[in-house]
């Protein structure tokens, strides 16, 4: 009786993953290795009203996978259950949701194993730890010391590791005790379901400035080019309007044609060639007497 229990328990189980899966657009699959309980619950809360989440064990995942022939696509997510997974249900768009959370990580204090999030360096200064083990602890991992008013210092700026570094235990003793946090903490989905179509983790890592400066780019030289070759568009319009203003204008100067438009222009023209001519006739009367006083004599 207890074993037709647990298998009627397994069997509802199932169909309520299946109906999770039904009720959503889109499903991410995330590892949950070195993610902190807290944080976790933090994921949950902020989140709640966009994202569905909940720990299932991958067996019961991919039975529901198997019974949800209407979805046949769905089964290229059976080489993704493996290890301690967080299922994630959600009508959000798959790379939306990367993103929150990727906002949502935290930098928090290194465990044995982790990798460095970016490079770590231990700044000299107060230790605040008085001398002891402590001193031959601190230079087991590199960190010059002395001993300053009854405190351990450090004497200079330090790289202890390096982006991507595996942070060993004695390192990461090291920085918890000086409070230094060296890793992120927090969700990355390594597989994400979006009616019909499979996401993995390195196409759902996105650049958002990287993209948003590719997309300004792009629109700048489609609009330079819709410029050259005069193609009028809702948004160059009043920009090639101006264009064919000016080189009608031109035009029309260079031409001496009299329009409404023009008729100033053209008077300030030919005042300021009457101008410049007019100073030049004193010049032009000085040569001509030159020229007639030297052929009478």
């Amino acid at each position: 009786m207890p074993s037709q229990q647990v298998l009627q328990r397994k069997i509802s189980e199932v169909e309520e993953v299946a109906q999770l899966i039904k009720k959503h657009k889109a499903i991410g699959i995330a590892s949950l290795q070195k993610v902190r309980a807290p944080q976790l619950q933090e994921f949950k809360k902020n989140l709640a009203d966009k994202v569905f989440m909940r720990v299932i064990k991958n067996t019961l995942m991919k039975r529901a996978i198997e019974n949800l022939n209407e979805r046949p696509e769905l089964k290229k997510l059976v080489e993704y259950l493996e290890g301690a997974n967080l299922y994630l249900f959600t009508d959000l768009n798959p790379f939306k949701l990367a993103l929150l959370l990727e906002k949502g990580k935290v930098i928090t204090t290194a465990k044995s194993g982790d990798i460095a999030a970016f490079d770590v360096v231990v700044p000299a200064g107060n230790t605040g730890q008085p001398p002891g083990p402590v001193i031959s602890q601190l230079n087991a991992v590199g960190l010059p010391t002395r001993i300053e008013s009854g405190s351990v210092w450090i004497t200079k700026d330090t790289l202890v590791a390096k982006k991507g570094d595996v942070i060993s235990e004695r390192l990461a003793s090291t920085l918890s005790r000086l409070g230094i946090k060296t890793v992120e903490a927090g969700l990355v989905m390594k597989v994400a379901y979006d009616e019909g179509i499979v996401i993995t983790e390195g196409q759902l890592q996105i650049d958002v400035d990287e993209i948003r400066q590719s997309v300004e780019n792009a629109h700048s030289d489609a609009f330079a080019l819709s410029l050259s070759i005069a193609y009028p568009a809702m948004e160059n319009m009043e920009m090639l309007l101006q264009i064919a203003y000016q080189e009608a204008h031109a035009l029309a100067m260079n031409a001496a044609v009299p329009t409404k438009e023009t008729i100033e222009d053209l008077i300030r023209k030919a005042h300021a060639e009457m101008l410049s001519l007019s100073s030049r006739l004193p010049i032009v009367e000085e040569k001509a007497e030159s020229s007639e006083e030297a052929e009478k004599s």
